[in-house]
């Protein structure tokens, strides 16, 4: 079945933030997210899922672990399961991107502690 924004499972989180499922299987999610201007995701780390966050349009900043990875378009970021990591949009306009994850997250997710100052790469 052919799949995008316009037809797959959406969702809200963080009050403001949109995620659609392009791929929701047990061993397999394909997440489209869009974060609109200045907002974050709660810093956390999945104790299996292994992730690939990759941008499509708009600028994103990537904690992974204490260090800080800008991602502009056609850019990503793999995050290794156990690792603390927090996405966020401190830009003016929206950022849109994938987040791949295998196995899926639900039930996976542990909140972390923020962080003071990241490193910057």
């Amino acid at each position: 079945m052919k799949i995008s924004k316009a037809n797959a499972p959406h969702y809200i989180w963080g009050g403001q933030c949109d995620g659609w499922h392009l791929v929701q299987q047990p061993e397999l999610s394909v997440i489209h997210e869009r974060m609109p201007p200045q907002t974050a995701e709660v810093r956390h780390y999945h104790e299996q899922a292994r992730q690939l966050f990759f941008v499509l349009t708009g600028t994103a900043e990537l904690e992974v672990d204490g260090e800080l990875h800008t991602l502009g378009p056609q850019e990503g970021c793999e995050v290794p399961p156990g690792v603390p990591h927090q996405m966020k949009n401190v830009s003016s306009g929206d950022v849109e991107f994938l987040v791949v994850s295998h196995p899926q997250t639900r039930g996976d997710r542990v909140e972390a502690p923020p962080l003071g100052e990241p490193k910057r790469d």
